[in-house]
């Protein structure tokens, strides 16, 4: 599996802002009320990037255990490939989500900046949507990061080959 490009996630982030601010515009233009985030979302976008990160951590000690500490090092703890490789799922669909939720949330907070009369709790509920989404797709990156197997230290370093 490769690791998530922050080219993707920008990009998914776009997307979401563009269509997020089409959306709200439609609305408006038929006259239905617009969509304003709860600021429970955004606890819970928060939530979800802890639990991300909390299952990660089994995998980063199982991977980067006893690296530190010499000679004397004990045995590093195994890691259950099924459970590590859910984790790097979890992960990378926490990134994805995050980057989708936080570019709406731009999406939802310029347009409400756009109008000549907003509510300011709408707009904090925005921001707050904003940073629960970045915080979910950071927790979903640094899980995956931790996820990745370093190399082992009798493994020789791979040979490029010449141009």
């Amino acid at each position: 599996m490769t690791r998530t490009r922050p080219a993707l996630l920008a990009l998914l982030a776009l997307g979401a802002a563009v269509l997020a601010i089409a959306l709200q515009l439609g609305l408006a233009a038929v006259g239905l009320s617009k969509i304003v985030p709860q600021v429970t979302l955004a606890v819970t976008l928060v939530l979800i990037a802890v639990v991300v990160v909390v299952l990660a951590l089994p995998v980063r000690r199982a991977t980067r255990g006893g690296r530190e500490r010499g000679a004397d090092a004990l045995p590093r703890p195994r890691v259950d490939p099924f459970y590590a490789t859910r984790v790097v799922l979890i992960a990378k669909a926490s990134a994805v989500a995050g980057a989708l939720l936080g570019g709406a949330a731009v999406g939802l907070v310029a347009e409400l900046l756009i109008r000549p009369v907003s509510a300011v709790s709408a707009l904090w509920a925005g921001v707050a949507m904003l940073v629960g989404g970045v915080l979910l797709m950071v927790a979903g990156l640094v899980a995956e990061s931790w996820c990745v197997v370093p190399p082992d230290d009798d493994e020789q370093p791979p040979v490029v080959a010449p141009h």
